[in-house]
């Protein structure tokens, strides 16, 4: 541990949900576990969700990192039933802001720095306002960081829906994005959700510096295009700190040890992990298919499964399993004892780092939200990209194109089933194939990077030491 950073502390304010609150702990940690820095995490709630930072007590640095849930923000009268998700978020911190700037001022000591996640930059000016440093922390690639600090430019520059543009986005320096793989928000720019996302792309720069979790060895293109290009840096003049690949410990199995018992009786590197974290749902026909391409792939498999989002709660979903056996209604009768000796299905939730660190699983089906990318690439598990939404779409093309560590569908699958033989075909390369081999090896070497980066002098490591200097 680094224990020269020992009398600084930080506020770090997480935005809604753990999709977002999970990061920002783990980023709290590592400030805590190895650098020896206080840290006080600021979680926004909301009166409609249970808490959640008690499902991370295991997780938190219990000597230096403290989680504090502000008292609940109401926009009820700010939403409607079409509102979207960033939307929520943003409107959901700048309802907070009072709660938050009156947390800060009830600490018992000031801290010397306030980190917001991306969804968080209303909060910058109190930062200013109390005179300590602030900065963003964006907890996915430098492509996306990139993407939005340029988008209040592409916002000026570009006429129409960007989904319609015939050519690719341009960022300079940086890789360009396809229409299609936009993110969520810019798929409608007549929705506010738009609004807010150029709204946040205008308040990034207005920080002290970006850290983002991603390394110097992952993205060197992108990263040295936020540090030199000229017309970026005109738009971005403040520093960039790659800081990752930073992940969640690993999970205790607990009640599902029978799950990591039945890994052990497997092949190494033979079985396919399938999970598409907790927002990820599937309608009942993608449902149907994939089930069937699992089966017809004849490859051991672990799926995470979730009802489908198509129909709604009635009889059919109530009654969770067939008559003739353990299938649940959704899935194709007779799939459980059909797969009964080479699949594993797990209701609802998996402890996804320890199944993805166990040397008997060889590939990942992820709808590729980036901490679910750092935990497979980590563990060097290549994988099969199934993007929903949010920045998936990118996170996928940068993985089969730029790194190499994925295989995707020929089709989007926002936009159109994919079919059972797509699937087995994906299956059986990644698992059986000299191109999952390829993958795979590849996988292990960004692994080793990665680990290289967070060590002691390693670049992860530098970065986050000239943060705190700064700050100190």
């Amino acid at each position: 541990m680094d224990s020269s950073f020992s009398n600084l502390h930080v506020a770090i304010l997480s935005s809604p949900g753990m999709g977002h609150l999970i990061p920002v702990v783990v980023l709290a940690n590592r400030l805590a576990a190895h650098h020896n820095v206080r840290v006080t995490v600021l979680q926004v709630t909301t009166a409609v969700a249970p808490p959640e930072s008690k499902l991370l007590n295991l997780h938190v640095h219990k000597e230096l990192v403290q989680i504090i849930q502000l008292p609940p923000v109401d926009i009820s009268h700010l939403v409607g039933p079409s509102t979207q998700v960033v939307t929520q978020l943003c409107l959901m911190v700048r309802e907070a802001l009072p709660v938050i700037r009156s947390a800060i001022d009830a600490m018992d000591r000031r801290p010397d720095a306030l980190f917001v996640d991306h969804f968080g930059t209303d909060a910058l000016p109190i930062a200013a306002e109390l005179n300590i440093a602030k900065y963003v922390y964006v907890p996915s690639t430098a492509w996306f960081t990139a993407l939005t600090v340029y988008c209040p430019v592409l916002d000026q520059e570009i006429e129409g829906e960007y989904v319609d543009q015939l050519e690719d986005l341009r960022i300079p320096g940086c890789k360009p994005i396809r229409p299609e793989d936009v993110v969520e928000p810019m798929l409608d720019r007549n929705d506010q959700q738009y609004d807010e996302y150029v709204r946040m792309g205008k308040q990034i720069p207005l920080s002290d510096g970006i850290l983002f979790n991603s390394w110097e060895d992952l993205e060197p293109k992108t990263i040295q295009a936020l540090r030199e290009n000229q017309t970026l840096r005109s738009i971005v003049n403040i520093p960039v700190y790659p800081i990752g690949p930073l992940r969640r410990p690993i999970e205790p199995a607990g009640p599902t040890s029978e799950l990591i018992s039945w890994l052990d009786r497997q092949p190494n590197e033979s079985v396919l992990f399938v999970s598409f974290g907790s927002g990820g749902m599937l309608s009942t026909e993608q449902m149907t298919e994939l089930a069937w391409g699992l089966e017809l792939s004849c490859q051991r498999f672990i799926w995470v499964v979730r009802p489908p989002t198509r129909g709604r709660m009635d009889d059919a979903y109530l009654s969770i399993h067939n008559t003739s056996d353990d299938t649940p209604t959704y899935l194709p009768e007779g799939f459980s004892t059909r797969t009964r000796d080479v699949g594993l299905l797990v209701p609802t939730w998996a402890p996804q780092v320890e199944i993805l660190s166990h040397p008997a699983v060889g590939g990942f089906l992820s709808h590729c939200g980036w901490s679910s990318t750092l935990e497979s690439i980590t563990n060097g598990v290549p994988m099969i990209a199934w993007p929903l939404y949010a920045e998936q779409r990118m996170n996928a093309t940068f993985l089969v194109e730029e790194v190499g560590v994925a295989v995707r569908p020929g089709v989007l699958p926002t936009k159109q089933v994919v079919g059972r033989e797509e699937i087995e075909r994906l299956a059986r390369s990644l698992i059986e194939h000299k191109e999952g081999q390829r993958m795979r090896e590849k996988a292990k070497q960004l692994k080793l990077s990665g680990m290289d980066s967070l060590g002691h002098g390693g670049s992860s490591y530098k970065s986050m030491c000239e943060i705190l200097s700064k700050i100190g």
